[in-house]
């Protein structure tokens, strides 16, 4: 027991590093001094036990780093046979980014723990007991680390870019000067819940028809795979003349059995080919200019647009971000290209002194209703307010049209799907009519 003990004892001071650090009693005064510890949270955790409030905490340049000691996870992935390091794992997980619900429900309980009266270095310690999928508990501890190191939130938030996008930075820089903190938080959340429910109802309008889609393709891929062939061994018994339509189905069927493997090659090189000219700057832009002019998705893509467009603008100008900066903040935060450089050159224009509503209207790209609300706005001075009605008017149209698109969509697969399973069925009937009358004879 003391050879293991000691042992232990050797291993833990083995990987102990010296961190210098500069705290404030509660008097105020400032000191500073140097402290043993396992990694920097550790160092932290025992300043503060010590009734100091941590400034600054980092190693010492004259100590060796210490060596990373193996965590449980490492262990029992190595026990299994497959191991990634904890810094490898770190940097993968960094490279997935959080939903808009997620965000959402982040951003509204470090409201509600502002609200509380909780002090920022206190919410964000509570915060890291909040794990979602995409923002892990090292967040919290990395911001309530910075924090308190004596950088404002808005700055520990941008060290962690790939968790909170520039628009989300930028309106906590806006609060944290206008001393409305909480406030710029709840609209943040509130923000975010909309902007997830829009693309929630997104996806839902489309499952439902590429499930049939998907569904309808297998059927008669496997009918003319399988089940068709062994119809053909009847057919060729007879030494009957077939109908048109069902060489043309037997010709089908022969081709998929035996050269699948072309359509599948086909497929990819087709898609490929797509990628990469959707890639390709001349690609994406008419690409981009297609879907706002297709018939019925081109509706609800600009509509989906244009709100998004009114909603970003309106939410950042109504919490004192400068109108450059919300206008670029806005144009990266646009997916289609015609729409972003349509905002680019509204940009330049307000950096000549001109309003909004004048170079919006000149792009030819925006509607009537939301320049004149624009106009409207700037001439009364509430153009944030102007920009939240076009957003809340586009998002109430935008869910109608979603609901037309569905309704539209699921005749219309019906249909296809109805001609093609029609094709097969009369295909099969008529050759067998052929067959029976030609056996009567």
């Amino acid at each position: 027991m003391l050879e293991t003990f000691g042992l232990n004892r050797v291993f833990i001071i083995w990987c102990m590093a010296e961190f210098i650090y500069k705290a404030r009693r509660r008097s105020g005064q400032l000191v500073q001094g140097e402290i043993e510890a396992a990694d920097k949270a550790t160092a932290i955790a025992a300043i503060e036990r010590q009734g100091l409030l941590p400034v600054l905490v980092e190693p010492s340049k004259s100590a060796a780093p210490p060596r990373r000691q193996q965590t449980r996870s490492d262990q029992k992935q190595k026990a299994k046979g497959f191991y990634i390091p904890a810094t490898l794992r770190e940097i993968i997980s960094r490279k997935r980014k959080p939903s808009l619900q997620e965000l959402a429900t982040y951003t509204q309980q470090l409201a509600n723990l502002l609200n509380a009266g909780m002090p920022l270095t206190a919410a964000l310690n509570s915060m890291s007991y909040l794990q979602t999928k995409n923002i892990s508990m090292e967040i919290s501890k990395q911001l309530r680390q910075d924090v308190t190191e004596g950088r404002s939130l808005s700055d520990a938030m941008a060290k962690q870019s790939h968790i909170f996008p520039d628009m989300y930075i930028n309106m906590v820089r806006a609060g944290e000067q206008s001393g409305a903190l909480v406030e710029v938080l709840e609209r943040l959340a509130l923000h975010y819940e909309r902007f997830a429910a829009v693309r929630s109802s997104f996806t839902s309008a489309l499952i439902y028809p590429a499930i049939v889609a998907c569904v309808g393709v297998v059927i008669v891929f496997f009918f003319m795979t399988v089940m068709l062939p062994k119809f053909m061994k009847i057919f060729e018994g007879l030494n009957v003349p077939l109908p048109a339509a069902t060489r043309m189905l037997i010709g089908i069927s022969h081709f998929l059995s035996h050269y699948w493997w072309l359509v599948i090659l086909i497929f990819l090189t087709g898609a490929i080919i797509f990628i990469r000219y959707q890639s390709s700057e001349s690609g994406k832009r008419n690409i981009d200019a297609l879907k706002l002019k297709l018939p019925v998705f081109g509706k609800v893509i600009r509509l989906n647009i244009f709100a998004q467009f009114a909603r970003t603008l309106g939410t950042l100008l109504r919490n004192g971000v400068p109108v450059l900066t919300a206008l670029k903040i806005t144009e990266n935060v646009i997916p289609n290209v015609i729409v972003k450089e349509a905002i680019a050159k509204t940009r330049e224009a307000v950096t000549d002194g001109k309003t909004i509503a004048q170079p919006l209207a000149r792009s030819g790209i925006f509607p009537q209703l939301l320049i004149d609300l624009v106009k409207i706005g700037e001439e009364t001075g509430e153009v944030p307010s102007a920009l939240e009605r076009v957003a809340d008017t586009y998002e109430k149209e935008l869910t109608v049209a979603l609901r037309v698109m569905t309704n539209l969509i699921e005749p219309v697969l019906i249909i296809f799907m109805a001609l093609g399973v029609g094709f097969l069925l009369f295909s099969i009937l008529s050759a067998m009519f052929t067959i029976t009358s030609s056996i009567q004879r």
